[in-house]
């Protein structure tokens, strides 16, 4: 994140510790309670990388005029909170506990299937990602997912997407699937063991998927900061 970005949450971070300990405990009330300790703990290493993601994405309810701020309140911002910090513990500690219990919650609450050992980028973005299943692929940087998605596998074997990549709603992406950077999937798009070359735009459905190039990168798109009083073109 730039240094110029200001961060600030609507929690504190002991205010936080507590808040999604007693969600955890509250939905999974079995006798391995979770101490707010047991989140603090890793607070600053999953804020900082919320901090950072958030910071990358120009848009309304991200960064807005350089500034990022966390609401435990917005959904969209909780189901990336929820699978770093997951994500974090699980790195920092080994332990798969509580991040399942993490991953779990991520469900209940955003609907979002996102195990906490997939490796997601440095900048990504969940927009409603109500009913999307983000499995273990990889993950170039800037990849935006919208609501109904799938990213699976076939017989064991990933997508791997390049830098830039958006799932709008209802796409599915599966198995030896290999795109370039720059790609978009449009709604309801399917996708199986294809070669998807840079800066296109996937529509339809296997076998008669169509690839068309696209006049704009990701970033644009998406991440980057719109010129002031300009809109994307259609």
């Amino acid at each position: 994140m730039s240094p110029t970005v200001s961060f600030d949450t609507s929690l504190s971070a002991d205010d936080l510790a507590v808040y999604i300990s007693k969600l955890v405990n509250i939905h999974f009330p079995d006798a391995d309670v979770v101490d707010p300790a047991h989140i603090t703990e890793h607070l600053p290493t999953a804020l900082g990388r919320l901090a950072t993601c958030m910071g990358g994405i120009h848009r309304k309810y991200f960064n807005e005029g350089n500034h990022v701020r966390f609401d435990h309140l917005n959904s969209d911002h909780m189901a990336m909170f929820l699978y770093l910090l997951g994500n974090t513990i699980w790195n920092q500690s080994g332990s798969v506990a509580i991040p399942t219990k993490l991953f779990y919650l991520n469900k209940v609450m955003n609907a979002v299937d996102l195990y906490f050992s997939v490796k997601l980028p440095e900048v990504f973005c969940l927009v409603h990602p109500v009913g999307s299943v983000i499995g273990n692929a990889h993950y170039g940087n800037y990849v935006a997912i919208y609501q109904g998605c799938t990213v699976g596998a076939v017989d064991g074997v990933y997508p791997v997407f390049g830098e830039g990549t958006i799932l709008y709603a209802g796409a599915t992406v599966l198995g030896e699937t290999v795109c370039g950077d720059n790609v978009v999937f449009a709604a309801r798009s399917f996708v199986i063991n294809s070669n998807i070359p840079a800066q296109s735009v996937v529509t339809g459905a296997f076998p008669n998927e169509k690839i068309s190039p696209s006049r704009l990168t990701v970033k644009a798109r998406m991440f980057d900061p719109l010129p002031r009083g300009e809109k994307l073109p259609t």
